[in-house]
């Protein structure tokens, strides 16, 4: 564009307004705002401050010049206060809006507090301010745009608030802006493209907020950006070309988006000082660029959850300062016993300390030489995909190891004792895989474990009693293998499970051990399918955190415990096909959280108790519960059927004839074709009364709701309508049966015109 003598004059009256109202307002400060107003400033910031306890900044003494408290810097000549950094001291409460007489101030410093309210509009008259960080509070409201008349800011740092709205246009003015964070907020809108008039920007963070629209490809004029973060927002699309080629960057971090596209083959070339490189979740395709592995400085490379395909590129062994690599959840593929043998270039890695390939399409044999990757190896992904082979005894050698994931291949052979040599291993993952023989007993050396998971393989034999070292376990799983003997005393003396105890699926037996009740803690027990046997003991109630209680398909015997209705967070128990006997307690229906009871298959007698969770047919199951209950088990069962819940509808209408007629299903009284349903059916709606109980209408006889008494005619039309549901939930045939949904409304139907006023007197 052309300098005619138009615009130079009227950037030049421009220039001058700006001149001469900057200097007006200086003369205008300059006998109102000293020492004094900055002290009162200070006082009134303070003064805004909630003091819970002790007080936070005992240092300012009125008495004595704010240049001599805690956090307060004055010039040298201490006229006036030009720093106030009060840094993680706790303090809670608002800014003061007197903050703005602070005209001096070049560095205000906030951060890690717990300061609440909005930014004070009075903020913008601080035009000397440097640094401004009110990073980790709980700031609200929008960024002011008049923040804009900082104009000597170089660090503006909002980062760990709540602040809300769109970024403002004007912060574009900030031209000597050199840090702008804003990180981890509650922002919306589009990234504006009027960043990239911030030339001097080192540093650019938006990262966890809602951002959406695209990147701007403007931000690639800001050619002394070193840090580059938009991740976890909203943003789509392809990354700008331009980005790329921003050779200045050494930290791009664009996770957790919904990005897409290829990534530059020559990217490593035109980001040569890139150290740091985050796409993980987003929606990336192609493969993995081999020139990122010509970076050899590079400290991260983090890919996970995209749709990368083709192999590992050749030259991880140029990167010994990497740190990270991360290309897990693609498409990455291997073939070959060799396919694995990337891993052995990762050796020249020695600082690498976090290594994912899990869950793409790798085939190989882990290599021999894995024990030889860095000393400071501390989470090795490599789960969910097509490894065979051993467990090489040299994984022991990674003593540095706190997480080991190989589950989901299919590994074999048995587990390497070496294993055990990883004292500092805190979870453990070989699940789904084909190991056979033994666990091994040196796997009690791993008293750091939290997590095991050695389910679903072939392993046999006894559980090892060396579980007994891992006193900061918080979940066991060895189900669905070929586990024998009895449950081992010790690991139910783990007082530190929390999570889940999954000994499912194996081949155990003898009693459950009374020290089950030890296990205070634990969420989830799961036991069902073994050969278990005995009584379930009474300590099961002392297991106050348990919310669900698998014991289905065993052989205990003796009466379901009483115990069990203190377990007030129960929200699962099923104790079907055992051997159990005696009566259901009426003590269960005190379990309000129950959502799902299977008592099924059994050799119980007694009623079926009413209340609780025995109220919702959707939450129960019943089939052949009752020992004798023969009247109570619908016909299709007879037939080899599966159970369902159109025969507990079944099961749930005859406990409803038998309630209202007083005589259970195998009376003496019903012989030959008759039976409990027919003997309703023969007398339904005309002769009711012949079949109601004699008791239960006695009863009736005085019956009233809210002070009233209720007649005799509408008490008959409540019998009938309840027989009559029972009779529709005992259809023959399950297609002619109602719904257990339907069942529970009608019988709240009958309730409510039991109690209408016009059937009071």
């Amino acid at each position: 564009m052309g300098f005619s003598p138009s615009n130079i004059i009227l950037q030049f009256a421009i220039f001058t307004v700006f001149i001469t109202s900057k200097s007006l307002y200086l003369a205008r400060e300059t006998p109102r705002l000293s020492i004094i107003t900055d002290k009162e400033a200070l006082i009134s910031f303070k003064s805004g401050l909630r003091v819970e306890s002790l007080d936070p900044l005992p240092s300012w003494d009125q008495t004595l010049s704010p240049c001599n408290w805690t956090g307060v810097r004055c010039n040298k000549v201490g006229t006036r206060v030009v720093e106030l950094h009060l840094v993680g001291l706790g303090l809670k409460g608002s800014i003061s809006p007197q903050i703005g007489n602070l005209s001096f101030l070049r560095s205000l410093q906030l951060q890690n507090n717990q300061l609440t309210g909005t930014f004070p509009d009075q903020l913008n008259n601080l035009f000397r301010l440097r640094v401004l960080n009110m990073s980790i509070n709980t700031i609200q409201g929008m960024i002011p745009p008049n923040i804009s008349r900082c104009m000597e800011l170089e660090i503006l740092d909002l980062e760990q608030n709540k602040i809300s709205g769109r970024i403002p246009n004007e912060i574009s003015y900030l031209t000597k802006l050199q840090v702008l964070n804003l990180g981890k907020n509650l922002l919306f809108g589009s990234i504006p493209p009027s960043l990239a008039n911030l030339t001097s920007l080192i540093s650019l963070s938006l990262g966890t907020n809602q951002l959406d629209g695209m990147i701007p490809g403007d931000l690639s004029r800001l050619q002394k950006m070193k840090q580059l973060d938009l991740a976890i927002n909203n943003l789509t699309g392809t990354v700008p070309p331009s980005i790329y080629n921003t050779s200045s960057l050494e930290y791009l971090n664009l996770a957790s988006n919904s990005l897409w596209g290829m990534l530059p083959t020559n990217v490593g070339d035109t980001l040569p000082n890139l150290l740091f490189l985050n796409f993980c979740i987003n929606k990336f395709t192609g493969t993995i660029p081999g020139s990122l592995h010509n970076l050899t400085r590079i400290q991260q490379i983090r890919m996970a959850r995209n749709h990368f395909h083709g192999t590992v590129p050749p030259g991880l062994g140029n990167l010994p300062e990497l740190q990270r690599y991360n290309i897990g959840f693609n498409r990455i593929v291997s073939i070959g016993d060799n396919g694995l043998d990337f891993l052995t270039s990762l050796t020249n890695s020695t600082r690498l300390n976090f290594l994912l390939v899990d869950e793409n399409l790798l085939e190989g044999v882990i290599p021999e030489s894995i024990g030889n990757l860095s000393k400071v190896l501390s989470k090795f992904y490599m789960g969910g995909n097509r490894i065979h082979g051993r467990i090489p005894a040299s994984i022991g050698h990674l003593s540095g190891l706190a997480l080991l994931n190989l589950s989901y291949n299919s590994l074999s052979y048995e587990i390497p004792q070496e294993i055990g040599h990883l004292e500092e291993l805190s979870i453990l993952g070989l699940a789904g895989n084909n190991l056979s023989g033994k666990i091994p007993t040196y796997l009690g050396c791993l008293k750091n474990l939290i997590q095991i998971d050695l389910s679903e393989n072939e392993l046999e034999g006894i559980i090892p009693t060396s579980f007994e070292n891992f006193q900061r376990l918080l979940s066991l799983d060895l189900s669905y293998n070929k586990l024998n003997g009895s449950i081992p005393k010790e690991i139910l003396n783990l007082h530190s499970l929390s999570t889940h105890l999954n000994l499912s699926n194996n081949l155990l037996t003898g009693p459950l051990p009374q020290e089950i009740g030890t296990l205070n803690s634990v969420i989830v027990v799961d036991l069902s399918n073994n050969g278990l046997s005995e009584t379930i003991p009474n300590s099961i109630g002392d297991c106050k955190s348990l919310e669900k209680l698998l014991l289905a398909n065993n052989g205990f015997t003796g009466p379901i415990p009483d115990t069990l209705s203190e377990l007030k967070g129960l929200e699962t128990l099923d104790i079907s096909s055992n051997k159990l006997s005696g009566s259901i307690p009426d003590s269960l229906q005190k379990l309000q959280g129950l959502q799902l009871l299977n008592l099924s298959f059994n050799d119980l007698d007694g009623k079926v108790p009413v209340g609780g969770v025995f109220t919702n047919l959707s939450k129960i199951h019943l089939e052949d519960v009752l020992k004798g209950s023969v009247g109570y088990i619908p016909p299709e069962y007879g037939m080899g059927q599966k159970p369902s819940t159109t025969g507990d509808v079944y099961s749930y209408g005859i406990t409803l004839l038998e309630l209202f007629t007083g005589k259970s299903p195998t009376h003496e009284s019903f012989t030959g074709d008759l039976s409990l349903k027919k003997w309703v059916q023969m007398a339904f709606a005309t002769n009711v009364d012949q079949v109601l109980d004699p008791g239960l209408m006695l009863t009736n006889c005085s019956l009233s709701y809210d002070a009233q008494s209720i007649t005799p005619e509408a008490q008959m039309d409540c019998s009938i309508a309840v027989l009559g549901v029972g009779l529709t939930c005992t259809g023959d045939s399950p297609d002619g049966r109602i719904s257990m949904r339907d069942a529970l409304c009608k019988l709240k139907s009958i309730r409510g015109n039991l109690f209408k006023a016009d059937h009071a007197r």
